[in-house]
């Protein structure tokens, strides 16, 4: 009996062992199992998502694709032009309205722009500097019309009444007989514009600067006379450019020009 006893407790064991380790093989089968169907179910579930994600896109593109004509997305086109060696360029037609402008017009030449630089105004201020009678050596005084009409010596000296700008010189005036106008450059009347006209000769250039006293003109040998008047910047008489002038008519701007005379000590008359 004893060595029965032992023998049947050993069956009983084993068969116990061989039970627990069924049940533990069939326990680790189930668990590899359900971790197996975890990691496919999450691998579905991310590659669900990842369609989800890129499908939007997908269709965004198309819709695009659709929305916008292909004519109305420019094609590049690149090229290339390669002159050929040796061959003039094509002339190009001009416009119906070109040219534009004169095209005989040309520069004006050297002496024309020198004379437009003599014609030059000189910018100065009024003082308080005194003239002197330009016309002192006129022997017979005449009538009052755009200016003052006088007789004198022949080669007597026409004076700048101040320092003066000459301006420029008109040749036929009246008669075949010059005009000269000059700019005065001192006293109260400075900036203002005087002319000597027909019988002179030996007429200071234009553009020359005088000093006071010194010659403008001479009288000549022959002629209708000297006037002496106001001028504007143009050398169009003063009387013509304000109120206009006929032959023998009075002009305020003749009267003004004698009582300035008068006022130097000319004893010009009333005219």
């Amino acid at each position: 009996m004893s060595d029965y006893v032992p023998t049947l407790v050993h069956r009983r064991a084993a068969r116990r062992g061989t039970s627990l380790t069924r049940r533990t093989c069939q326990r680790s089968r189930s668990v590899s199992l359900l971790v197996a169907v975890a990691l496919g179910l999450a691998a579905t579930g991310c590659g669900a998502a990842g369609s989800g994600r890129g499908a939007p896109r997908a269709a965004t593109a198309t819709n695009a694709s659709a929305a916008a004509p292909s004519s109305a997305i420019p094609q590049s086109r690149p090229q290339a032009i390669e002159p050929t060696a040796g061959v003039q360029a094509a002339a190009v037609a001009p416009a119906a309205q070109d040219p534009v402008g004169d095209p005989n017009a040309h520069a004006p030449s050297l002496a024309e722009v020198e004379s437009e630089l003599r014609q030059e105004v000189v910018a100065v201020k009024t003082t308080d500097a005194t003239y002197i009678n330009p016309l002192q050596y006129v022997s017979r005084w005449e009538r009052t019309d755009q200016g003052v009409d006088a007789n004198m010596p022949v080669g007597a000296p026409i004076l700048a009444p101040c320092p003066v700008k000459v301006l420029a010189i008109i040749p036929d005036w009246y008669a075949g007989q010059p005009l000269v106008y000059f700019e005065l450059l001192d006293g109260p009347d400075a900036g203002k514009v005087q002319y000597v006209a027909e019988e002179i000769t030996d007429v200071a250039p234009a553009g020359t600067y005088l000093q006071q006293g010194q010659p403008v003109a001479r009288y000549a040998a022959s002629g209708t006379g000297i006037e002496y008047g106001w001028s504007t910047l143009n050398g169009v008489t003063l009387a013509r450019a304000t109120t206009g002038y006929e032959e023998g008519q009075v002009t305020p701007a003749g009267l003004s020009i004698r009582a300035w005379l008068n006022a130097l000590g000319a004893n010009a008359g009333s005219g």
